[in-house]
């Protein structure tokens, strides 16, 4: 244990009455919770690029928390609509009922994304958003007369949330693994990771577009009359920052428009600027039939998340006598109050800062930066696009996972935040990040590598 994470302990045992005995409560997820818990890292407090960590450190955010805090920590304008917004309207129910800021909000995203994607559904995360797209999917052409139309396709390492729908057409096998049978009718296109020729690609690989034809495999092994969606992270994130070959992502649109199969874009990631355009949609020039976002919907303040579905998808649901329900799907707490007072706070402060571009102009420095590790220990490929960045190592002989590991908590010693997956490390920082501030996270990175066995 670290003379730093020892002042930690004491600070949390004197801030929150906490020790370590009564942090066995929480079970985290996602977390090592033995490992965690002998030696706890707790953030108290955040502003702008910046964690308070319980001992006083500051740390430099290289993930944007969890992917999800796109303009930062702590902005004023997002923490006072909150503010207002609990002591005007606490709740008010979704079904049957609504509250004018979630019109207002639908219709301000929809002024975002292409034609025809203008009709917004609110979920609470990312998971619930892939859950609702995939029964969009579903019900579609069972509306459209189409109920054969019962398969789903995924692709192998993708990441599509943790729910029963999402971890079966995922392809994360750590994710699936001991939950038993996934959804019935699911089957998964090869993944687009380690084409030869694409080692330290910058930005989109050239190698690889005929990966595309995997969904042609699937298509003619089950027939398309009984294929209804296939789905696909523009930029794989949680797998490793796997990166889509060039036109790879426009002839899977091509194969699906032949065959009548929608298209679905996981944008939980790639949405709300991370890759320098307002979401992906933008940047690979792909229009799909819906897309699931979350995250930086609200920069992470309050759980949030919205499928975006094309007008062919909602017209089909609006036929029959008016006073029937059309779709029989939502939540509780969709289009929350408070979510959507931080979201539409969240558009104007990435409106007046021009956050959802700004990664474009920040992008040739990210990737010269993240590049110049090439040269550093156990570095085996590194790739970039837009704010987006991944350094895979070499793993350890029989001991997977390890070497990434050891350097996210040699980064926590070092100040900086980042992510790893298997061994690859992933950094996603807060599009206001400066240059001074990569440079401070991409130098203390290179310390930790070279520190590595």
């Amino acid at each position: 244990m670290t003379e730093a994470n020892i002042l930690a302990r004491d600070e949390i045992q004197e801030i929150t009455g906490l020790t370590t005995n009564n942090l066995d409560a929480y079970w985290m997820p996602f977390t090592a919770n033995r490992q965690f818990k002998k030696d706890p890292r707790l953030l108290v407090k955040a502003k702008d690029m910046h964690y308070t960590a319980a001992d006083g450190r500051q740390i430099l955010d290289g993930t944007a928390g969890l992917w999800c805090c796109n303009a930062g920590h702590g902005r004023q304008k997002i923490v006072e609509a909150v503010q207002k917004q609990v002591a005007e309207l606490d709740y008010a129910p979704a079904f049957q009922m609504a509250h004018p800021k979630s019109f207002e909000l639908a219709a301000r995203l929809a002024a975002l994304m292409p034609d025809p994607l203008n009709h917004v559904f609110y979920t609470n995360s990312g998971s619930e958003s892939v859950e609702t797209a995939l029964k969009m999917a579903l019900a579609y052409h069972k509306a459209k007369g189409e109920g054969s139309r019962t398969r789903l396709i995924g692709r192998e390492r993708g990441y599509h949330g943790v729910n029963f729908g999402g971890i079966s057409v995922g392809g994360m096998v750590a994710n699936r693994k001991q939950f038993g049978a996934m959804l019935a009718g699911v089957d998964h296109m090869r993944h687009t990771h380690g084409i030869a020729g694409n080692e330290f690609s910058k930005g989109v690989p050239k190698n690889g577009i005929e990966y595309a034809e995997d969904l042609m495999r699937l298509i003619q092994l089950h027939d398309p009359s009984t294929i209804a969606a296939v789905i696909v992270e523009p930029v794989a994130g949680s797998a490793g920052v796997i990166l889509p070959p060039e036109g790879y992502l426009k002839r899977l649109r091509d194969i699906c428009d032949e065959h009548g199969i929608l298209l679905i874009f996981d944008e939980v990631i790639t949405g709300f600027g991370r890759l320098g355009t307002p979401f992906g949609v933008d940047y690979f020039d792909v229009i799909p039939d819906l897309v699931t976002t979350a995250k930086g919907l609200t920069s992470g303040v309050v759980p949030m998340g919205a499928v975006f579905a094309s007008s062919k998808v909602y017209d089909a649901f609006m036929t029959g006598p008016e006073h029937l329900i059309e779709l029989f799907h939502g939540y509780t707490y969709s289009a929350h109050p408070l979510a959507c007072a931080a979201a539409l706070a969240t558009l104007d402060v990435y409106a007046e800062e021009e956050l959802l571009t700004r990664g474009a102009k920040m992008a040739q420095y990210w990737q010269d930066a993240l590049h110049s590790l090439r040269d550093c220990p156990n570095v085996i490929d590194i790739r970039n696009i837009g704010l987006i960045g991944a350094i895979e190592l070499e793993p350890i002989a029989g001991e997977p996972t390890k070497r990434a590991f050891t350097a996210f908590l040699k980064a926590y010693e070092k100040n900086i935040l980042i992510r790893t997956t298997g061994d690859t490390i992933a950094m996603s920082p807060p599009l206001v990040i400066s240059e001074s501030e990569i440079d401070v996270l991409v130098g203390t990175l290179r310390d930790v590598l070279k520190s590595l066995d």
